[in-house]
């Protein structure tokens, strides 16, 4: 067996690789797996550091956007997990293109490649805010997609384009919409890597707004497993949500990082909301449950202190990430 992985040098997709090869999926014990990834700021091959060697890894640095190396890295694939987006809203509201491109095109490239290699399984790795926003109660699949980000919209569209390979060509798809990740190897751009290693500098962390936006938050690896159950076990033409069970407040958030490295209130910084901020985010993961018996089974309180662990003793890993993004 052959799995393709797009952007498997990002947070979520370097996961997915280390667990993959490390055993964590038996029945991919024996996979070969092709990373094909651009290196772009959110993307480092120090990543994957730790499976350097592995004669199952093939690395390709491309552009999910150009026809020719996607088709080649495509021949004799099984499965493609896709994880390869622009995916930081705020980068998005200042310029939309690149995320257009990429997540648009980009994902048109894939499932074009794939139907004409003939792939057995294509899951395509989305997100919970497509929906939009949700004042209460949780979006089953069968919402309609209402995104309020230039981020959120092209991924909707990618979605879209997934669904149309599989109800036009018959193309084996699968869609995952994921609540907030968190965990190890996270870009520090995103809400609790950028908290936690402002906070370990001694730096103020902004809060936008009221602080009172709600999110699901849910351990990247309990977000992998989920994914390699659809990879293996998902209908074809079906989305799956995967969600942590865990909702806090920004603010609630904000809290538990400062307790966790020490620091009291007086190190936030109230800063004017994010234009088009949803205000609450949650997803009805009870299909996958029901299905393929999904379970998150990270504790959020473990899972954070550990992550907070993480950034605190591996400095060497962020810091250039950080001076490099600015």
């Amino acid at each position: 067996m052959r799995v393709l992985v797009t952007g498997g040098a990002g947070f979520i997709g370097s996961h997915y690789v280390r667990s993959l090869l490390s055993g964590a999926y038996p029945a991919y014990a024996d996979a070969e797996v092709v990373v094909l990834d651009l290196l772009t700021y959110a993307g480092t091959l120090t990543n994957l550091a730790e499976c350097e060697g592995n004669p199952r890894l093939r690395f390709v640095r491309g552009d999910i956007r150009d026809p020719r190396v996607v088709g080649e890295v495509m021949a004799g694939v099984d499965v493609v997990v896709h994880f390869a987006a622009e995916s930081h809203v705020d980068r998005s509201i200042a310029g939309a293109a690149d995320f257009v491109s990429t997540n648009v095109l980009g994902t048109q490239v894939l499932l074009q490649a794939a139907l004409d290699h003939g792939v057995s399984r294509f899951v395509h790795v989305s997100t919970d805010e497509v929906y939009g926003s949700i004042d209460e109660g949780a979006w089953p699949e069968t919402h309609p997609l209402e995104p309020n980000s230039p981020y959120s919209a092209s991924k909707a569209a990618s979605d879209l384009l997934a669904r149309s390979y599989h109800r036009t060509h018959g193309l084996p798809v699968c869609i995952t919409r994921c609540s907030n990740n968190y965990g190890p190897y996270q870009f520090p751009e995103k809400v609790i890597p950028l908290f936690v290693t402002n906070l370990l500098d001694g730096k103020k962390v902004p809060l936008y707004g009221d602080g009172l936006n709600v999110r699901d938050w849910l351990h990247v690896d309990d977000h992998c497993r989920g994914i390699q159950l659809v990879a293996e076990k998902g209908r074809d033409g079906e989305i799956y949500n995967i969600g942590g069970g865990t909702q806090l407040t920004n603010k609630e958030l904000t809290l538990r990082l400062l307790e966790a490295v020490g620091a009291d209130e007086s190190m936030i910084e109230h800063v004017p909301d994010r234009k088009g901020h949803d205000r609450r985010y949650c997803v009805d993961w009870s299909k996958i449950a029901n299905e393929l018996g999904y379970t998150p089974r990270v504790p959020f309180d473990e899972g954070l202190a550990a992550t907070v662990r993480w950034y605190a003793e591996h400095r060497d890993w962020w810091e250039p990430l950080k001076k490099r993004a600015t």
